[in-house]
């Protein structure tokens, strides 16, 4: 936005003369423009650039893992990505669509072993992901995120929010046990907020 302001010139020739009040026409024209800035990140002191996280737009939706018998389990997302990273995000939406309603388990684990998690190699994969939460008080290291026994609508996006818990994970699957009594598809998607 443009804007034109009169200011005083302190320095003006009538000044330069010796004039020690303000002289007539003392004043000059000051074009004053505002930019809008937008931060898109930082160079931290390593010189790596860290750009601002945002939330993710839509879920990414991964195909369906078939004809999971009961009692049968599959870890998501599997194939590409592989994993979720959480670097950067605090909470995460997760979605499941069964073809059988009925119950189903749902357990956060790190993995899959074939990342590093930062720079350590081999990582004890398919387990549940243990830790302290920020919002409690509590000092002990408990699962971060385990329901044995979530009710789901079939044929439909079964959508859960998991607020904090999981924030900052670096490689992060979930383990999801069919206990619906048959066979059924599982198709798995998420979004991350920050």
């Amino acid at each position: 936005m443009d804007k034109k302001r009169k200011v005083y010139a302190p320095f003006s020739q009538t000044s330069e003369a010796g004039v020690t009040q303000t002289p007539v026409e003392g004043y000059i024209d000051v074009n004053q423009t505002i930019y809008p800035t937008v931060s898109t990140g930082v160079v931290n002191e390593k010189g790596i650039w860290s750009g601002v996280k945002s939330d993710d737009v839509e879920f990414t939706i991964m195909g369906a893992d078939e004809n999971i018998p009961n009692g049968g389990e599959v870890l998501a997302p599997a194939g590409d990505p592989d994993h979720i990273d959480m670097s950067g995000f605090k909470d995460l939406l997760i979605a499941i669509k069964p073809t059988s309603g009925g119950n189903y388990a749902m357990s956060a684990v790190i993995g899959p072993d074939t990342n590093r998690f930062a720079n350590l190699s081999p990582i004890n994969s398919g387990t549940n992901i243990r830790g302290n939460v920020y919002d409690t008080t509590t000092a002990s290291i408990e699962t971060l995120f385990s329901d044995g026994g979530e009710s789901m609508t079939g044929d439909v996006w079964n959508i859960y929010p998991i607020q904090g818990r999981l924030s900052g994970q670096k490689i992060l699957q979930f383990k999801i046990t069919n206990n619906s009594g048959g066979a059924s598809d599982i198709q798995f998607a998420f979004m991350r907020l920050v």
